[in-house]
């Protein structure tokens, strides 16, 4: 009669949920870090609207930071024996940091033109209906962003052709754009009823249910777009 064989160290259910948690710090300790120049700019720019496009340069950094951890986080060990998410995070910063930065940018830059208008609307004599149609514009505009910001984490696309992708995905899966949608809405609510901080502090389980949530999208892509 044959023994089961015994699990290696490293194998086992608590060994795997040590090596996230792991993973998880390390790379909200490694984002934050990355985005801390930006981050600390926000401190001292405030919130008058009137300084939205410095916000937005101060965020310029995140991008990367974001990428990076994706990046992170999709290639994590399973194995308690051998963790290197600090290596991973710094070589998926270097790989995707300009490709991110070219779809952030813009993205940003027409998220500070709607936001600007919507905080000076009264200004604008436009009609009441203009305001929500520019606030769904944005929530649109985040959910494409949410997309290209997975592609171009994972993939070596040229910018169009990622932003492309990006905006057929944002039909073709419903399912994962209801679900990006659902973290934003939450990631919206601890910001508005807790504190600015607590999105930042959780933004690394936040990006990995971002990724879990994104599966179809990588599959497809592997299978229908990559050779």
């Amino acid at each position: 009669m044959s023994t089961p064989q015994a699990t290696a160290f490293g194998d086992g259910p608590l060994s795997r949920a040590a090596a996230l948690i792991h993973t998880l710090v390390t790379v909200e300790a490694l984002l934050l870090g990355a985005a801390a120049p930006g981050l600390a700019g926000l401190l001292v720019v405030g919130t008058d609207p009137a300084n939205l496009p410095l916000a937005a340069v101060c965020l310029l950094p995140l991008g990367p930071a974001l990428s990076a951890a994706l990046y992170a986080l999709h290639h994590r060990d399973r194995d308690l024996t051998d963790l290197h998410p600090a290596r991973t995070y710094w070589r998926g910063w270097r790989l995707n940091a300009l490709p991110a930065l070219k779809l952030w940018t813009p993205l940003l830059a027409w998220l500070t033109v709607i936001a600007f208008t919507l905080t000076h609307f009264s200004a604008t004599a436009l009609p009441g209906w203009w305001a929500v149609l520019l606030a769904v514009i944005g929530f649109g505009s985040l959910l494409w962003g949410a997309h290209a910001l997975v592609l171009t984490s994972l993939f070596a696309f040229r910018a169009r052709d990622t932003a492309r992708l990006a905006g057929y995905f944002l039909i073709r899966r419903g399912g994962v754009t209801l679900r990006a949608a659902s973290l934003l809405v939450l990631t919206g609510a601890m910001t508005a009823l807790l504190t600015e901080a607590l999105p930042a502090l959780l933004a690394a389980p936040l990006l990995l249910s971002l990724l879990h949530s994104g599966r179809p999208v990588i599959a497809e892509t592997q299978e229908d777009f990559t050779v």
